[in-house]
């Protein structure tokens, strides 16, 4: 399969989206807003119907309307702080409602299209994406390096980190923006309905095998590698969509850590036990 050039590019992709997605996730879960990738990867799909409407390249007109309503989510977030699921909710169903409207309105026949956005393909990925993979990669690196301990604070204190001098909203606003244009970019590969899951999955798991914040990333970069380039395989070998398979390979992940920590824990515990049993009858 790698004499193909669309795996190839499918392989380049997965690598590069491995490296970002972990960083994203762990924010988006600390800060409380793993929805909200949801959201923008529905909200990505009025974008994409606008483009095939208006004829020209769904990934750029994607990433405007995904860069004005991460902006506006933030405006929403503000507005309902303490119900802050009202503005997903709000932006999930308006998003998904400009979209069928627009696919109403385009007359071209786009229904392959449409899916193949909707649950991925790898023979679509062009050298193009993967030129704004590498430099959205670069991007998220470097703002993470710089921006890491800010960002930190943010995360789990909003108000000392306003107390601190530091621009919050800004900071979010940005956050938001470098989520959304990720979504509109990797969503032709891996599918609007489960790109939330490439992008929280690989962070959820290793936040079980890791308790320092360099530590999840680290191992949710190597997490996220084994399963883009499993599921893309496997994609490759049955036939499958490929976000459906990257997606059930990460659940696999899951359960298999899950169970392992479990017997460990347990194993582990009956140790304690057994020493704790000698001891006192030492004595």
């Amino acid at each position: 399969m790698f004499f193909y050039g669309f795996m190839q590019r499918a392989f380049q992709a997965s690598f590069l989206i491995s490296l970002i997605a972990p960083i994203l996730g762990l924010f988006l879960i600390l800060r409380r807003q793993s929805l909200m990738a949801d959201t923008l990867s529905h909200v990505s799909l009025a974008g994409v119907s606008l483009g095939m409407l208006l004829g020209i390249d769904p990934t750029w007109t994607n990433i405007l309307v995904v860069i004005a309503v991460a902006i506006l989510l933030e405006y929403l977030r503000i507005v309902y702080r303490t119900y802050s699921e009202v503005s997903v909710a709000m932006l999930m169903s308006g998003g998904m409602a400009v979209a069928l409207v627009l696919m109403g309105l385009n007359e071209g026949g786009t229904t392959v299209n449409i899916n193949q956005f909707l649950f991925g393909s790898i023979v679509t990925i062009s050298q193009q994406q993967i030129w704004l993979l590498l430099i959205l990669t670069i991007t998220i690196g470097v703002l993470y390096i710089i921006f890491r301990k800010p960002m930190y604070i943010l995360t789990f204190d909003e108000d000392t980190a306003y107390t601190a001098g530091l621009p919050i909203k800004r900071m979010s606003i940005l956050f938001n923006i470098l989520t959304g244009v990720t979504i509109a970019v990797i969503m032709p590969i891996v599918g609007a309905l489960l790109v939330s899951a490439i992008i929280v999955l690989p962070a959820a798991i290793s936040m079980r095998l890791s308790k320092s914040f360099n530590g999840v990333i680290l191992i949710g970069i190597a997490i996220a590698i084994i399963g883009m380039l499993s599921g893309l395989t496997a994609s490759y070998q049955y036939g499958t969509p490929p976000g459906a398979s990257i997606t059930l390979v990460f659940i696999t992940i899951f359960v298999l850590t899950s169970l392992l920590k479990k017997l460990f824990s347990n194993s582990r515990y009956e140790r304690l036990n057994r020493r704790r049993n000698i001891t006192g009858d030492t004595e």
